[in-house]
C-alpha cells in the first residue's frame, strides 16, 4: 500500500504541473487585470508602471515560471486587488467551504443509501418509483433555481431561515445560528448529489441481490436483515465508493455558485470575486487547490477499494 501511495503521488506531480500552464494559459488569454483599473482618473503612465511591478510586461511562460518559482517556496503570491497574501487568503475562506461540503456530503448519503437499497429490494412497487421520481428531480433541478426557490419559500414568504451569510451579522453567531444559515445550502448541494447517488446504489444492489451466494444465504436461513445490509450492501460498495469519490471534485465545484448565491464566507465567494476582478494570483491559487482536491479524491478513492474489498490488490 505504501508503494502504490508514493507511486501515485510521484504520478500526480507531472499532473499538477500540466493543469497549472493550462490554467495560466487560459487566464492570460483571458485579458490582463489592469484592464480593470483604466479609466479617466488612472493615466496609462501609472498603468504601464502597475504593469511592470507586477512582471506583467514579460512574455507568458516567464510569467508562468516566476509565478512557479515562487510556488515552490511556499509563496502562492499576493492579491492584486487587496494585496493579501494569497495562502492567507485561502485559509480564512478554506474553512467554510469544508464544513459546507462536509455536512452536505454527509447528509446526501444519509438520503441516497437508504433510499437506494429500499428502491433496490423493493423493485417495482409504489416506493421504488417514488424513489427513482425523486432521484431524477434532485439530479435536474439546476441548484441555483432550487437556491431561488427556497430563499423566496422560507426567506421572503416565511420569514424562518436566513438567505446570505454564515451568521447573523452583529451577533457572535454560535452553532445554532450557524445551524440556520447552513440550511438551505446544504439541501440544495446534498438534493443534488443524492438524485445521482440514488441511481447509482440502487443499480449496485439490484446486482448484487442477483448473485447465487445470496440465494444461498436466504436458503440458510439467515434473516433479511443480514442478507442485505451485511452481505449486500458490502459487495455493492465499490461502485458506491467510486461515485462518492467522483462527487467530492463536483461538490467542492458545485460549491462556488451555491456560495455565490447564498453569500456563504467560503472559497466560492472568493473565487467568484477574484474573477470579475480579473486577480491572477487567488484564481491560481484556487485552481492549484482544486486539482489538488481531485487528485486526493482519486487516490483515497482507490484505497477505499482495498478496505472494502479485500480481494482488490494495489500494485
Amino acid at each position: 500500500m505504501g508503494k502504490y501511495i508514493i507511486k501515485r503521488i510521484l504520478i500526480a506531480i507531472p499532473v499538477l504541473i500540466g493543469i497549472t500552464v493550462i490554467d495560466y494559459a487560459i487566464m492570460c488569454m483571458a485579458g490582463s487585470p489592469l484592464e480593470m483599473l483604466q479609466g479617466p482618473r488612472v493615466s496609462e503612465a501609472a498603468v504601464e508602471a502597475r504593469k511592470i511591478a507586477l512582471g506583467l510586461d514579460k512574455p507568458f511562460y516567464i510569467q508562468y515560471f516566476v509565478w512557479l518559482g515562487q510556488l515552490l517556496h511556499g509563496n502562492m503570491g499576493y492579491s492584486i486587488k487587496s494585496y493579501q497574501s494569497v495562502s492567507e487568503m485561502i485559509g480564512s475562506h478554506l474553512g467554510p467551504t469544508l464544513l459546507l461540503m462536509g455536512v452536505s456530503l454527509l447528509v446526501s448519503l444519509l438520503m441516497a443509501v437508504p433510499a437506494g437499497i429500499y428502491s433496490a429490494v423493493h423493485q417495482y412497487s409504489k416506493g421504488d418509483y417514488a424513489v427513482v421520481t425523486f432521484s431524477f428531480l434532485g439530479s435536474s433541478i439546476p441548484g441555483f433555481f432550487l437556491s431561488l426557490l427556497l430563499i423566496y419559500v422560507f426567506t421572503v414568504k416565511l420569514g424562518w431561515l436566513p438567505s446570505s451569510g454564515m451568521t447573523t451579522l452583529g451577533t457572535e453567531g454560535g452553532f445554532s445560528d450557524v445551524a440556520r444559515h447552513m440550511v438551505m445550502p446544504v439541501i440544495v448541494l446534498a438534493t443534488s448529489m443524492a438524485g445521482s447517488n440514488i441511481r447509482y446504489i440502487r443499480s449496485a444492489v439490484l446486482e448484487i441481490l442477483q448473485q447465487d451466494y445470496l440465494r444461498t444465504a436466504r436458503a440458510k436461513g439467515i434473516g433479511r436483515f443480514k442478507v442485505i445490509n451485511k452481505h449486500a450492501l458490502r459487495n455493492a460498495l465499490v461502485p458506491i465508493v467510486t461515485v462518492i469519490g467522483m462527487e467530492i471534485p463536483v461538490l467542492f465545484g458545485g460549491a462556488v455558485i451555491i456560495e455565490q448565491v447564498f453569500s456563504w464566507p467560503g472559497l466560492g465567494l472568493m473565487t467568484m470575486s477574484a474573477i470579475t476582478s480579473r486577480d491572477y494570483p487567488v484564481i491560481m491559487g484556487v485552481c492549484l487547490l482544486s486539482a489538488v482536491v481531485v487528485l486526493v479524491a482519486n487516490l483515497v478513492t482507490d484505497i477505499m477499494y482495498a478496505l472494502v474489498d479485500p480481494t482488490i490488490q494495489l500494485d
